[in-house]
């Protein structure tokens, strides 16, 4: 029986309109029940995470902006990491050839150049929202992470240009088809659920995992069960062509998974 559960949020618990389904929400609860400790891995901001957390009464861990904070269920930073200001500074001020837009994180919040109200459907169920500044202005140090937002063809080059810059002073990582981000090396979910085992001593192979994009594939890749949704980056399920495929994130195919682990972990699994 695993003791921790760690879920990524967009494409894996949340339902393609952005929100958690009944189902979902009942058997993370179950989880509880067992006293397995569940813990939400994800590349949104803690900001965002905390009020959704408490409403549910899910009494969960938090590890947010793809690995760079851990808050313990209080609250309390377990684990912080930034981006090396000379790299953000770097990020902000070279015209890279690419017409994505650029986002910066840090514990105030999430911040872009200008009004992108598609972007904000994302997050219509929480009301969280980036706040307008002009990013070559902002402070370099304390970043946690910078995106670049837009047409997955137009990133993959901008990827490229991004390894070449940054190659061993940061992290370059596609959190989604439309989203690359800049990370501070070595911050990845799979590093920060290291160091949450760690605290609360729990072997990683006592922990599965769930999720479904490049951001994931430390973590399902580290824990004792990773699950890949049917639904996930076709690089994720080549780099872990090991690790069993469930359905779609629009069925709530994790609730129909663990249904089926709680009740009848005998027998085979098949996806809905």
């Amino acid at each position: 029986m695993a003791r921790l559960a760690a879920f990524d949020m967009d494409g894996t618990l949340l339902m393609p309109d952005h929100r958690l389904g009944e189902r979902t929400v009942a058997v993370l609860k179950r989880l509880r029940e067992r006293n397995i400790t569940l813990t939400f891995a994800t590349g949104r901001h803690v900001l965002e995470m905390r009020p959704l957390v408490e409403k549910l009464s899910l009494n969960a861990f938090l590890i947010t902006g793809n690995g760079t904070r851990i808050h313990t269920q209080q609250g309390e930073v377990l684990h912080r990491s930034d981006l090396s200001p000379d790299v953000a500074e770097e990020v902000l001020h070279t015209r890279w050839d690419t017409q994505a837009s650029v986002h910066v994180f840090n514990d105030g919040g999430w911040f872009t150049g200008q009004e992108i109200p598609e972007m904000l459907k994302a997050h219509v169920y929480s009301g969280f929202r980036y706040q307008l500044r002009d990013l070559r202005m902002m402070p370099a140090h304390q970043v946690t992470k910078i995106c670049f937002c837009g047409d997955h063809d137009d990133l993959c080059r901008l990827r490229i240009q991004l390894v070449e810059a940054f190659d061993k002073r940061a992290d370059i990582c596609f959190s989604a088809v439309d989203c690359l981000e800049v990370l501070p090396l070595g911050s990845n979910k799979g590093a920060a659920l290291s160091v949450l085992s760690r605290h609360l001593g729990v072997g990683m192979d006592e922990c599965m995992a769930f999720g479904d994009a490049m951001n994931d594939r430390e973590m399902l890749g580290l824990v004792g069960r990773g699950v890949i949704m049917g639904n996930a980056m076709g690089q994720l399920k080549a780099a872990l062509p090991h690790l069993p495929i469930i359905g779609n994130c629009k069925n709530q195919a994790v609730s129909h998974y663990l249904a089926h682990w709680l009740d009848t972990p005998n027998l085979p699994y098949s996806p809905e």
